[in-house]
């Protein structure tokens, strides 16, 4: 089965990636304060920015999902991204948001959205990774329905905690049938 985009939210868009969003992508990207607990921690140029948007359309392009393209349906601005990637842990999701738009349930929305593609493709488990010093991307994990632990031990003796880019991130699982 595949999925029909654009993905549809009350206020948000979530479609594929094209090259024509890199610049878009790159503002969201290139923002350290957004980028802190994302990959290697911190903003991006535009060529990383370009290379990662290049990797989504092809992670789409061979699992038939991805990280896709939040759009505001308001104004049709791009304002981040949300969806997949298949990693070492399972059917990883996240999101990055544009900081202008935090604090406003969009997060939980998208991922929402996103949950609800996973259990269309068949999908029976997500998994997802937070850093410990990022609390507001756990609580919108905890409203979705995740719970934290499963395998993994980090470097120190946690449970639940696996190591992504070289830092330790707590483990959160959420079962969709």
């Amino acid at each position: 089965m595949s999925l029909r985009f654009p993905l549809r939210t009350a206020r948000l868009e979530l479609r594929p990636f094209t090259v024509q969003d890199v610049p878009a992508a790159a503002a969201v990207y290139g923002d350290a304060e957004v980028m802190r607990h994302v990959g290697e921690g911190g903003a991006v140029g535009a060529d990383e920015a370009a290379a990662m948007v290049a990797a989504y359309i092809a992670h789409q392009r061979e699992h038939g999902l991805g990280f896709w393209a939040a759009v505001d349906r308001a104004d049709g601005a791009l304002i981040g991204d949300a969806g997949f990637e298949l990693t070492e842990h399972g059917l990883e999701l996240g999101y990055t948001l544009r900081r202008d738009r935090w604090g406003r349930g969009l997060a939980t929305e998208a991922a929402r959205a996103c949950l609800e593609a996973a259990r269309a493709l068949g999908h029976r488990e997500v998994v997802a990774l937070v850093e410990a010093a990022n609390p507001a991307s756990a609580h919108v994990l905890e409203k979705l329905g995740f719970t934290e632990g499963g395998e993994g031990t980090a470097d120190d003796g946690r449970i639940g905690t696996v190591m992504s880019y070289g830092r330790p991130h707590r483990l959160f699982r959420l079962t969709l049938y």
